[in-house]
């Protein structure tokens, strides 16, 4: 159906939309009354039997109708183009204030398209549609008045929620003031042929929404909201990098060793190279040889992979930021990681401090987290050895030390499974008695040599590290430390680590000789950083699981029922 362009004919389409609610054509009022006491009741019951179909039979309705259209090319549901003049959010900035007057068209013609996710018939005469596009909403008023070519019963039934469409048209305000766009033209532009789920129903299921993640998208804009603020998060951090003088890097994915950090690796077979690669567990090596070779400040933002498991806070491929400073130390990263989160959280929500659901985002217990500089400072063994009343031994390397710290997780009831090793037995008390208490940012300082094989040891305490984890909602979102720069005590750092795969220790980490040969060419005093960024994001938008972050989450395989003889000789 098509506008018409002079005046009076105008004038007359305008008044007949009118009509079709409030009954002012020129006839006889009782019998239009009557037709329409009849008709809609009878749209509205056809609407609801549609909406009540099985499934399985409608997916098979709807194909067979969008196969029939496909045999036509004049009514083909999926076009090579529509030409789009404005975005939804872009005609409703544009027309808010131009289109004052309700029901008096603006004589500009548009073009718009979204998803309908909404149909409300008026009768027969008048159909309203809602349209969704890019998180925003727009409502369609199409009415049979403009119908020339006689296709407006056609297009109630080829028209249905989820479907893709395009629209040619004026803008206009209808009798309650709401924006909307008169169309001259529908067009059908890809077809759903699914039976959506209905708004009152929604989208819940957390099985469907993650392996459907378009369907949750449609359905939930909230989804939508969490998505954007991850993306808020990555935009914020590499303009704040590159304000401050960082270069971002790329650097491999797969690695002949699994190195820069303490985790299983995934494997992966290269056909050409007859070999195993690893795929990578942190880009730190790469990125410290980088700066040996002249970057002083270099970042890269990427996936890291890890063979472990899958739980609220953990997904096997994640997303980090690593950066790496010369000639700076740790101390200074504290102070940098405070104005850089601080800002950041200030910039995204508009205060330092945020509301966060800790049994989740629709529960009642509600906590707040401030992000107001400067952060918590806790030491880690000397908060240790006043929570448990022990003193750490000198060497941590002899089994004497081994076994006090074993006896302390027995003492009270900490599980660390086997290999029980001194440092995953210090984690796991750590875990208990300190990041437990780690609501708001905390940093959690001078972690033991043994527990950071490449990290510089700390200038005035034997024994211990000179790095940091930030914590914050008791969980883990930074590490950090002074780098470990000394060639010789890198090898024997290493070859503890060896000792310790050799032990059972999965994830200890192997001897880089090609990571020491750089070394050896002379690394600057240097400061390194890595940030996750997919549990910062869910601390951003308030969600206790890490798969709500994730557009894709890991899955466990869907169990495939198996058909019957009949179903698969009906498939067949």
């Amino acid at each position: 159906f098509f506008f018409f362009n002079d005046t009076a004919t105008t004038e007359i389409y305008t008044e007949q939309i009118v009509g079709s609610v409030r009954c002012v054509q020129e006839t006889d009022q009782r019998r239009v009354h009557g037709e329409k006491q009849s008709q809609q009741p009878e749209k509205k019951a056809k609407q609801q039997d549609e909406e009540e179909l099985d499934p399985t039979l409608y997916y098979e309705n709807r194909c067979n109708q969008i196969l029939k259209l496909k045999q036509n090319p004049e009514t083909n549901p999926y076009p090579h183009k529509f030409h789009v003049s404005h975005s939804i959010a872009q005609f409703r900035t544009e027309f808010e204030e131009k289109c004052k007057e309700n029901m008096v068209f603006l004589e500009e013609f548009v073009s718009v398209a979204g998803r309908v996710t909404n149909i409300r018939a008026m009768g027969q005469a008048l159909i309203f549609y809602d349209l969704k596009g890019d998180g925003q909403k727009l409502q369609v008023m199409a009415n049979q008045a403009n119908d020339t070519e006689g296709n407006f019963k056609d297009l109630q039934t080829r028209i249905k929620r989820g479907d893709i469409i395009g629209i040619y048209g004026r803008p206009i305000r209808t009798k309650t003031g709401e924006l909307s766009i008169a169309p001259g033209k529908i067009q059908l532009l890809s077809p759903c042929l699914f039976m959506l789920p209905t708004a009152q129903s929604g989208l819940k299921d957390q099985e469907t929404r993650y392996r459907q993640r378009y369907l949750d998208l449609i359905m939930n804009n909230r989804t939508r909201e969490i998505f954007i603020t991850r993306t808020e998060v990555i935009r914020y951090l590499r303009r704040y990098f590159d304000d401050f003088g960082f270069i971002e890097v790329e650097t491999p994915m797969m690695n002949m060793i699994a190195g820069g950090a303490t985790a299983k690796p995934f494997k992966t077979y290269h056909n050409d190279l007859h070999m195993n690669l690893f795929m990578r567990i942190a880009p730190e090596l790469y990125l410290k040889m980088l700066i040996v070779g002249g970057f002083d400040k270099v970042y890269e933002v990427g996936k890291q992979f890890r063979n472990e498991s899958i739980d609220q806070t953990h997904n096997p491929e994640f997303t980090t930021c690593e950066f790496y400073w010369a000639y700076a130390d740790y101390n200074d990263l504290i102070t940098f990681t405070e104005e850089f989160l601080s800002s950041m959280v200030k910039s995204i929500t508009g205060s330092y401090k945020i509301k966060i659901h800790p049994n989740g985002p629709e529960t009642e217990k509600e906590v707040e987290i401030d992000f107001t500089p400067p952060f918590r400072k806790i030491s880690m063994m000397g908060e240790l050895e006043s929570k448990l009343g022990f003193k750490t031994p000198e060497n941590l390397y002899t089994e004497e030390a081994r076994q006090l710290f074993d006896d302390l997780c027995k003492k009270h009831n900490v599980d660390c499974a086997a290999p029980r090793s001194t440092s995953r037995l210090i984690d796991k008390l750590v875990g208990e008695f300190i990041e437990s208490e780690c609501l708001n940012p905390t940093f959690l300082l001078d972690h033991p040599q043994i527990m950071s094989p490449l990290a510089k040891y700390h200038r005035s305490i034997p024994g211990l590290s000179e790095r940091f984890e930030l914590f914050i909602n008791y969980k883990e979102i930074a590490n950090a430390y002074t780098e470990l720069n000394d060639p010789f005590k890198q090898r024997e750092l290493f070859l503890d680590q060896v000792k310790a795969k050799t032990s059972g220790d999965e994830e200890a980490q192997d001897l880089d000789e090609g990571f020491v040969k750089s070394l050896e060419h002379g690394l600057p005093p240097t400061a390194g950083w890595g940030i996750g960024l997919d549990r910062l994001t869910m601390l951003l938008t308030d969600n206790i699981n890490i798969q709500e972050v994730l557009l894709f989450p890991a899955m466990k395989p869907e169990e495939v029922k198996k058909k019957t003889p009949e179903e698969e000789q009906k498939t067949n």
